[in-house]
């Protein structure tokens, strides 16, 4: 039998986690895999590009689409378990849970329209509507959506683990990503000056390039709730106790309007980095994240045919 398609496993996966009990994503893949009756030679069915299984892969889209409209979730690395809408679901005996019955949360509806920015269009097969990407779209523009679809996926995963990390591996988060930046000078230049403060973010000044030229004052809180206008104001004073002019804020969440207009208006040049931010710094300078598939696409070369 061919491998059913993601939306198949939601319901499987909920009710395997109804127990309350953690489990392992590898061991629910088996049991959907049991469920489904899907052979041993079925499941060792790889992707086109060869580096994941078609189920491991259908499960665990189906397993994200499931935590975001927080029915399922992530209790530790590779783990999950049932969320108290996961419970109240159940309790109404659903038939099927697909992305039509997720459409009913608005976290899974923030989701999807976050990340769907391409135009769709429906196909109607066996009764069952499935999305798929306009056809008016040329290759390259679907190929190009898919790879926007990727990554804002990848955003929040990258979001989700980084607001669990201890603090002194925040720390070294953030020292990784500005070195890759081009910051801080060395990773030994910028392990002495950063994470001095001792709470749960870090303060200190690192070297705005290798030579120094310049410094930059940088706070980091590890805060899923958003910054107020507040701590803006204590780090514009505290780049004034340092007789800085440049100041960077991280944060795992965001920044409210109030902390934006503070930070404009501060005398010293703030930049604000946000959590998705945060998220993009790390995949565009290769930080906690790494090479999956490349796919390389050519075009003509008109000026080897020139004169041809």
């Amino acid at each position: 039998m061919a491998i059913p398609g993601y939306q198949e496993f939601m319901l499987p996966l909920v009710q395997l986690a109804a127990d309350g009990q953690e489990h392992k994503i590898t061991d629910a893949i088996d049991s959907i895999a049991d469920k489904f009756g899907i052979s041993a030679e079925e499941r060792e069915i790889m992707l086109p590009s060869g580096t994941q299984t078609r189920l491991y892969n259908r499960s665990t889209w189906a397993l994200t689409y499931l935590t975001k409209s927080l029915l399922l979730s992530k209790s530790g690395r590779g783990r999950f378990q049932i969320a108290p809408r996961g419970t109240d679901v159940l309790k109404k005996n659903p038939v099927r849970i697909d992305n039509a019955f997720l459409e009913q949360f608005e976290e899974f509806r923030t989701f999807r329209n976050k990340k769907n920015n391409s135009p769709k269009t429906v196909v109607v097969t066996n009764g069952e509507s499935i999305e798929e990407l306009d056809p008016s779209l040329t290759p390259l523009e679907q190929v190009e959506a898919g790879y926007r679809e990727l990554r804002e996926t990848l955003v929040d995963e990258l979001l989700d683990r980084v607001r669990t990390m201890k603090p002194k591996a925040f720390e070294q988060l953030v020292i990784d990503v500005l070195v890759a930046m081009g910051y801080g000078g060395s990773q030994l230049d910028a392990a002495q000056v950063v994470g001095k403060s001792g709470d749960n973010g870090i303060d200190g000044v690192i070297k705005e390039d290798r030579l120094g030229l310049d410094m930059v004052y940088v706070q980091a809180k590890r805060h899923e709730a958003d910054i107020g206008p507040g701590a803006i104001r204590e780090f514009v004073g505290s780049l004034g106790e340092h007789k800085a002019n440049k100041g960077v804020f991280i944060t795992c969440g965001g920044f409210t309007s109030g902390a934006k207009e503070a930070a404009s208006r501060a005398h010293s040049r703030i930049v604000l980095i946000d959590g998705i931010q945060l998220s993009e710094y790390m995949i565009d300078h290769g930080v906690g994240v790494t090479d999956y598939k490349a796919y390389t696409v050519k075009k003509l070369d008109t000026d080897y045919f020139e004169g041809v």
